[in-house]
């Protein structure tokens, strides 16, 4: 069975899998300009995540997303990184809505979404090939700034 953190986002995949995924988000910042961050532990410089902004083809919205590995899990790293991301999301690639597509069964990242100010906006269906339902979580460039303030 696919550990906690990794059953929403498809499971442990095979190496060419992973490859090609990686690529993806290396690519897009040449096709787009943005794409997910790396998450790096200051002490260990090890590699224990992405997040960040995520918007191919076809997306439902303008999300910023994540994924940290199970150790990472509980040290902050989604909060203060997610927050960073939104607020570069809005300020510096201009976006005026943040979007976090969720499995209903995910309450980590439901309890996340929440703690950065997102509220649930509506149930969906990711796009093909996914084709996995979702709730989509979210908030507007207003709203963020008005909880900053």
């Amino acid at each position: 069975m696919a550990h906690d953190s990794t059953r929403f986002i498809g499971g442990p995949q095979h190496p060419a899998v992973s490859w090609r995924g990686m690529a993806t988000v290396m690519g897009a910042w040449t096709l787009l300009g943005f794409s997910m961050f790396s998450v790096l532990e200051k002490e260990t410089g090890r590699w224990v995540g992405r997040l960040g902004p995520w918007r191919p083809h076809g997306w439902l919205g303008t999300e910023v997303g994540w994924g940290l590995a199970p150790e990472a899990s509980g040290k902050g790293y989604a909060t203060e990184g997610a927050a960073a991301a939104i607020a570069w999301a809005f300020d510096t690639l201009g976006w005026t809505e943040v979007i976090h597509t969720i499995d209903i069964a995910n309450h980590g990242s439901i309890a996340l979404a929440e703690r950065l100010g997102s509220r649930r906006l509506r149930s969906a269906v990711l796009p093909p090939p996914l084709e996995w339902p979702v709730e989509v979580y979210g908030q507007t460039r207003e709203q963020w700034r008005a909880r900053r303030r």
